[in-house]
């Protein structure tokens, strides 16, 4: 009997870890916006995954950060050109 209550507060344990990081609310979310979807895909999976990657706010970043590195490489490039004339 006791090793049930160990599954049960594991479980507890567990399931407020889900909500104070978030994770809970973003599933909701996505699976809400799914049921919502007038035709539904023909991949639920593809669209779960495509709703959770837009959901996190660090694409966003990481998308500047690309957008930044190419800008860097384009001037290192024309500077390099620029020294050698």
């Amino acid at each position: 009997m006791a090793h049930y209550k160990v599954i049960d507060l594991k479980r507890e344990q567990f399931q407020r870890y889900l909500g104070k990081s978030g994770v809970l609310d973003t599933l909701t979310k996505v699976l809400v916006a799914l049921y919502e979807e007038p035709e539904k895909p023909n991949s639920a999976l593809d669209f779960l995954k495509h709703h959770l990657e837009a959901a996190t706010p660090e694409n966003l970043e990481i998308e500047l950060l690309h957008l930044e590195l190419t800008e860097m490489k384009e001037k290192s490039e024309a500077i390099v050109e620029e020294n050698k004339t």
